[in-house]
């Protein structure tokens, strides 16, 4: 099979661009994560049916990711990386301005859900990666990518809070110029990594969920992949659920402290990322590392939940960030089971079985919270919904040990999903 010239320098160059606009893109979701609660309050007018009301917001916004990333994925096999990624940088400032002259309520969903719709282009970022790197080193590039990831979601809220002290509507305005200028960048900058001769013509069989689910059943390791990624999701959505009412209740945190924790996080998981994911990939391979960063995830949310106080949990993070071994080596074990043609298919794909953990896991892990800090129950049982990831994460470990490690250069190339 043909491969994308990822030995050019040009596309070389595009590749910092894509971490940048990576980051961007989650600076820009984070920039507005500290005000959207209260700019949905003042809409609504009352705390408690606001709380409603964001719960909405935030199913409705994994709703869009789940319908649209396997569209977004096979437009991008058909049309090229670059439109897309493009398309989503204007689509996102546009909403972001959108958002931030929002005159009632209705008119700030809408932005919400256009939004989803939008961010679902990330999906394409990580095929832009597969097609101008070689099998081999993808694992360190995804690593990267998660790097970006992590920085962004340092930068973000805390930027948001800043700006939302003056009004609640900048951190709006902020993200809609970072999107925007992340256009103009990549329009002049950003090259096209997928070749024609690797396009595929855009199937409505692979566009929509359904479709996506059986392009991943199509081969069964690819598929078994994709249930590990389902199970990470669903056991990560417990600390944007949780963390903060957990921290309250247990160790009387407040805002500054879990700020600083989150920072904490952000840098640990982005040194992991950055560092250490490549050189561990290296020298064990990909299987071994998905194993081993899923084993410390396991081991972490068993700390977090099971912690006896402050200091306790604390240690635990540097641990828990070693999970993020798992995440790039379970992409990169994903993209060496597919051709060239269908990386764009199989990130949209992924996406969207991923987004369903971004829908229930909120509601499961909230119900959990609920029970387990009822008043007739000892406070220890407030960390039962770490102590719930945690088997949830064990469920993707077992399936990750019926994996088969990726091919390795010399042998034979790797080949498509079987039909």
């Amino acid at each position: 099979m043909s491969q994308a010239p990822d030995l050019s320098r040009r596309h070389k160059a595009a590749v910092p661009f894509i971490f940048v606009t990576v980051c961007l893109d989650i600076v820009a979701l984070g920039l507005i994560i500290p005000v959207l609660p209260s700019l949905i309050a003042d809409f609504v007018g009352d705390v408690s049916r606001s709380g409603y009301w964001l719960g909405l917001f935030g199913s409705m916004w994994g709703l869009m990711q789940f319908f649209a990333s396997p569209v977004i994925g096979a437009l991008s096999d058909r049309f090229g990386r670059r439109p897309i990624v493009l398309l989503s940088n204007f689509g996102l400032g546009a909403d972001y301005l959108l958002m931030a002259i929002a005159p009632g309520l209705g008119w700030l969903l809408l932005g919400r859900l256009i939004n989803g719709i939008t961010s679902a282009s990330i999906s394409t970022a990580y095929a832009y990666i597969s097609d101008v790197t070689a099998p081999e080193n993808r694992a360190r590039y995804f690593g990267l990518m998660g790097a970006a990831f992590g920085v962004g979601f340092v930068l973000g809220p805390l930027l948001g809070g800043v700006l939302g002290k003056f009004d609640p509507r900048l951190p709006f305005y902020v993200a809609a110029g970072l999107s925007l200028l992340n256009f103009f960048y990549g329009l002049f900058v950003l090259p096209e990594s997928l070749a024609k001769e690797n396009r595929k013509p855009f199937s409505f069989r692979t566009a929509h969920p359904l479709g996506a689910a059986k392009f991943l059943m199509k081969n069964a390791d690819l598929m078994r992949l994709a249930l590990i990624n389902l199970t990470v999701n669903f056991a990560h959505s417990v600390l944007p659920t949780t963390f903060v009412l957990y921290a309250a209740l247990r160790f009387n945190w407040g805002a500054w402290e879990v700020g600083w924790t989150l920072a904490g996080v952000g840098v640990c998981s982005a040194i992991v990322q950055a560092f250490l994911t490549g050189r561990v990939v290296r020298a064990i391979g990909e299987k071994k590392a998905m194993l081993l960063g899923l084993t410390f995830g396991v081991i972490g949310f068993l700390g977090y939940g099971l912690a006896p106080n402050w200091q306790a949990y604390v240690i635990f993070i540097p641990l828990m960030s070693l999970w993020g071994l798992a995440g790039p080596s379970v992409q990169a074990l994903m993209t060496s089971k597919v051709t060239p043609q269908e990386q764009g298919t199989l990130q949209g794909a992924n996406m969207s079985l991923m987004s369903t953990a971004s829908i229930f896991a909120p509601m499961v892990f909230g119900a959990v919270f609920a029970v387990s800090t009822s008043s007739h129950l000892p406070l220890a049982f407030a960390g039962a919904c770490f102590v719930l990831a945690s088997v949830i994460l064990c469920i993707g470990l077992l399936i990750g040990t019926t994996v088969k490690a990726a091919i390795r250069p010399g042998t034979t190339a790797p080949s498509a999903p079987a039909h």
